[in-house]
């Protein structure tokens, strides 16, 4: 067995705190102020007053190589200019505006959490080119230039990774009492800026930490799932992130779309076909969305923005960050960490994954998501021990504690359901063996191969989609991840396959490979797999309160309810577009009740099914609106119109000798 530490956090236990069916995460959070670890340094809560008093805010205009002037607000500590302190800088470029704007304005946080400004370092806020106060035109997610190099003698042709050099170069020459070292973080978009930012890198950028990045919009982040499109958190991030119009400005103040109902599943039935998006609602001014809905398949628009496919020998220490339920961006980190392991990896590269969705790890305690409660404070926990450190040790070179911390790990993972953090020096763990389930009749999952060949099926109606989430929410609710299934699984056009009670723990590191063989009636339909985990009918509420004592003279007292007895809590979930089956360049069709499969991975987890908990998969052709309505016939889903919307029969096969199966790296 490999070498691997455990850090315990709490015992294994869930929890149903009752909330609004509009809240994101009806889970109580402890203020991120509120550490607990007497080694960091605290003080008042972080406010606006702090920072201007131990910072002096100032805008810059700095020049890139071909003469476009991006804007960037940078606090450097008083000290610096009273005591001739020095300090390394911390930077994010963002497509999401710097503001406050004007150099009387102050921000009430600085860095990736209120520790970095209570150690003081230079902070650095950059838009990118094109976006806000920065001058030249912003390409979405713009494309690696495989004309621009990042040595500014190489010519002045321009990308994401010469604009980040050229700003750092800048920096280092000219904002007093820097130490010439320098460190990058950046949350989804800014993620993407924070990766682009280490392929050939500026030598002063030594610490790079993309966090929750979007990496590849089309290959499972934002955009496109397996070619099935992202349909509500698309529409909903449309309506807000617009081209900016004219000149460098301030963001203009807008107000949020009026969707008119809190009913997002009956909003986008009731908006139709996906082509009525535009002449409904963006009115033909929304060229972002319409880049994504003009190109449903894996094409040189997608591809030329894949940034990890250029991560090859990256110099920077490199720290990637992300949540196992990100609702946003689950792929991205992963994608980048195994690319960076084949190609020449940074000497310093450590994955951060934690039970968190799209950022999570970045406020809040991370005690909880939706019902689900891992037993201690997780994103304090990463805050304190796990990214602070990192920064310190790259950019001040030193620990925070008496004496030398060990490096971090190769993989720092919280693996849910045995709730407790994780080290490993691979990913996935070495000693992890293959292992496989297989869909077997009458609703079973066998740990062998059924002999005997058959098939289940169901009627997939796109006018009555299967809902993603059983309340009621205008986007994308950010604990979906960890929803409670249950709903799902008596809908008649759900399958429903699920494992003979464990008799004892079953732990999954890494991908799970999907391979469904299958048919349909139509010419094209989506096959949505969840791998879920069911609760025992016992497992209490462990956040509700403790019911009061009974009286002195009762001897018995009633059982109290639970709701999270029998929770069905989803672990992974990925559509899959069936035309996509072959290549995702290439669409075909079905040939109709004809037998063809379809394999995919669903990303990676670190999760333990208990002892007494049973391992359940779910197959549907719908995950409304979460994704968009497949019509059931092979073309191009944006333009099709109301009656090409058809039902099909679905069919997954299983038995003989090649049934459908799922299949794993089981671990302890």
């Amino acid at each position: 067995m490999q070498n691997q530490t455990r850090t315990f956090a709490f015992p294994a236990l869930m929890l149903l705190i009752p909330g609004l069916a509009f809240t994101q995460n009806v889970c109580e959070q402890t203020p991120a102020s509120q550490t607990k670890d007497p080694s960091i340094a605290t003080g008042p809560a972080m406010t606006r007053d702090f920072v201007r008093a131990n910072y002096t805010k100032f805008e810059y205009r700095i020049p890139m190589r071909d003469g476009v002037k991006l804007f960037a607000s940078v606090y450097i500590p008083k000290d610096v200019f009273t005591d001739s302190r020095k300090y390394p800088i911390v930077m994010e470029r963002t497509p999401y505006s710097v503001p406050p704007y004007g150099i009387e304005q102050y921000r009430d946080k600085l860095g990736p959490s209120e520790l970095f400004a209570r150690e003081k370092f230079i902070f650095v806020y950059q838009d990118v080119r094109g976006r806000y106060m920065s001058e030249g035109k912003y390409v979405l997610i713009r494309p690696r230039n495989p004309a621009a190099k990042t040595s500014p003698a190489a010519g002045k042709e321009t990308d994401e990774s010469t604009d980040t050099w050229d700003t750092i170069d800048w920096l280092v020459k000219n904002l007093p009492g820097n130490t010439g070292k320098v460190g990058m973080w950046g949350i989804s978009q800014p993620g993407f800026y924070a990766t682009a930012g280490m392929i050939d890198a500026h030598p002063a950028l030594v610490a790079v930490s993309p966090q929750a990045p979007v990496t590849d919009y089309y290959q499972g982040d934002d955009v496109y799932h397996n070619g099935a499109f992202m349909l509500a958190h698309r529409f909903s991030f449309y309506m807000a992130f617009h081209e900016r119009p004219g000149d460098p400005s301030p963001p203009p103040v807008a107000l949020p779309f009026q969707y008119g109902t809190e009913n997002g599943y009956d909003f986008y039935l009731q908006m139709g076909a996906l082509a009525n998006a535009d002449e409904k609602y963006f009115k033909h001014q929304q060229p972002f969305w319409n880049l994504n809905i003009d190109h449903p398949s894996y094409d040189e628009v997608w591809q030329s923005r894949s940034i990890w496919k250029y991560l090859s020998d990256i110099k920077p220490a490199v720290m990637l960050v992300g949540g196992w339920y990100d609702h946003e961006d689950p792929q991205g980190l992963f994608r980048q960490y195994y690319f960076m392991e084949k190609h020449s990896p940074p000497k310093v590269e450590t994955l951060v994954v934690g039970p968190w969705n799209h950022g999570g790890f970045s406020k809040g305690d991370g005690e909880c998501l939706g019902k689900v409660n891992f037993g201690s404070k997780t994103a304090l926990y990463y805050r304190e021990n796990i990214e602070f450190p990192f920064f310190m040790r790259e950019l001040k070179g030193h620990d925070l504690k008496e004496g030398a911390q060990p490096p971090l790990p190769k993989a720092y993972v919280f693996q849910t359901g045995l709730n407790e953090w994780r080290k490993f020096e691979t990913w996935p763990p070495a000693d992890a063996k293959t292992a496989s389930i297989f869909l077997d009749g009458h609703g079973k999952l066998a740990w062998e191969q059924p002999a005997a060949a058959a098939f289940d099926e169901y009627l997939s109606d796109p006018m009555k989609p299967v809902p993603y989430i059983d309340s009621l929410n205008k986007g994308v609710l950010k604990s979906y991840m960890t929803e409670d299934q249950r709903f799902a699984a008596t809908r008649p056009d759900v399958l429903v396959y699920q494992s003979e009670v464990l008799d004892r723990d079953v732990t999954i590191f890494g991908p799970i490979h999907v391979d469904l063989k299958v048919s349909t009636s139509g010419t094209d339909s989506d096959f949505d797999v969840k791998v879920i985990d069911v609760y025992p009918n016992d497992t209490p509420d462990y956040n509700a309160p403790a019911p009061p004592p009974p009286p002195e003279d009762e001897e018995l007292t009633l059982p109290v309810f639970s709701t999270m007895g029998g929770y069905q809590q989803l672990i992974r979930g990925e559509p899959f577009r069936g035309k996509y089956r072959k290549s995702f360049e290439k669409p075909i069709p079905f040939e109709p009740g004809k037998p063809d499969r379809i394999v995919f991975a669903l990303p990676d987890v670190a999760h333990t099914f208990r002892t007494g908990h049973r391992i359940m998969l779910q197959i549907q052709s719908s995950w409304f609106p979460l994704t968009d309505r497949n019509p059931q016939k092979f073309m191009d889903i944006g333009k099709a119109v109301s009656a090409d919307f058809v039902k099909a029969t679905e069919r997954i096969y299983f038995g003989g000798a090649d049934g459908s199966k799922i299949t794993f790296q089981m671990g302890e």
